[in-house]
């Protein structure tokens, strides 16, 4: 509750200047039990609460048919479970539409990245082969290819993706993947040109030195890092705010001009191969 202060960790208190090692005794084996002293307004004594460890699923991506055989599907990060919700909202979606799904928007809108494996098989879901991302640095370790493979749910529904400042690395990778290929059109805002892997070498005594040994290219050999993905239709959306997060959120998809734009070229789109 508003208010609420958390004062110790299995008995033990809390200190304010090292959140870190706070977090650390919270965690542990799924299962196991830790004990928080809270201390609420109104009380003289903390409050504890006896909790049980879980796993914490956290859902990437969500999915809406929007009619007419068009669906729209918004990812929030890039997990390793993403790839699985991503085909399970891809089915959903199919047996909604009754039929084929006719288009597919995909909202990677303030969506900051995550696991490369992950936008990897995102990525590969929408393309039926070719090069998806390289990686480009001095030692062998930091240079590789990842490709996609023919068989996937995504391969044969028209797409157009969205994107803006907040889009950075994973999201940049399937946008620049499924640009680069001619399989979807970006539309929205440049991205945020995040295209490189750092490296932490330890120092000792508390020091560190922080190293970019990768960079992110296309499958054309474009850098992403400080250059970012250009949409194919730009579009500004004045206020980062009006952006539609499902029907059951703030804003109406009729005030998201950005949204509006990417259901109208993709219904042109499963328009000309229907």
């Amino acid at each position: 509750m508003p208010g609420d202060v958390l004062v110790s960790v299995d008995n033990q208190p809390v200190d304010a200047h090292n959140l870190e090692a706070t977090v650390s005794r919270m965690r542990g084996e799924a299962g196991t039990e830790v004990t928080l002293g809270v201390m609420r307004h109104g009380e003289q004594v903390p409050i504890r609460f006896a909790l049980t460890r879980a796993e914490v699923q956290v859902h990437t991506v969500s999915g809406e048919y929007l009619g007419n055989g068009l669906g729209y599907i918004r990812l929030s990060g890039f997990a390793e479970t993403t790839p699985r919700e991503l085909l399970a909202v891809t089915g959903s979606l199919r047996r909604e539409a009754g039929k084929k799904l006719l288009g597919v928007v995909l909202d990677l809108r303030g969506n900051p990245g995550g696991v490369l494996d992950a936008a990897v098989q995102v990525a590969d879901a929408f393309l039926a082969g070719g090069l998806i991302v390289r990686g480009t640095g001095r030692v062998r370790q930091a240079r590789f290819e990842q490709y996609a493979h023919s068989g996937d749910e995504l391969e044969d529904v028209p797409a157009v993706v969205l994107v803006n400042g907040g889009s950075a690395s994973a999201s940049e990778i399937v946008a620049g993947a499924l640009q680069d290929h001619h399989r979807a059109r970006i539309v929205g805002e440049r991205t945020y040109g995040k295209g490189s892997v750092q490296t932490v070498m330890p120092l000792g005594e508390g020091r560190a030195l922080k190293l970019t040994t990768s960079r992110y290219l296309t499958p054309s050999g474009r850098s992403i890092n400080g250059i970012g993905i250009d949409p194919d239709v730009v579009v500004h959306n004045t206020d980062p705010k009006r952006e539609y997060h499902g029907a059951g959120g703030a804003v109406a998809l009729r005030d998201d001009a950005q949204l509006l734009e990417a259901i109208k070229l993709i219904s042109y789109d499963s328009i000309a191969v229907s």
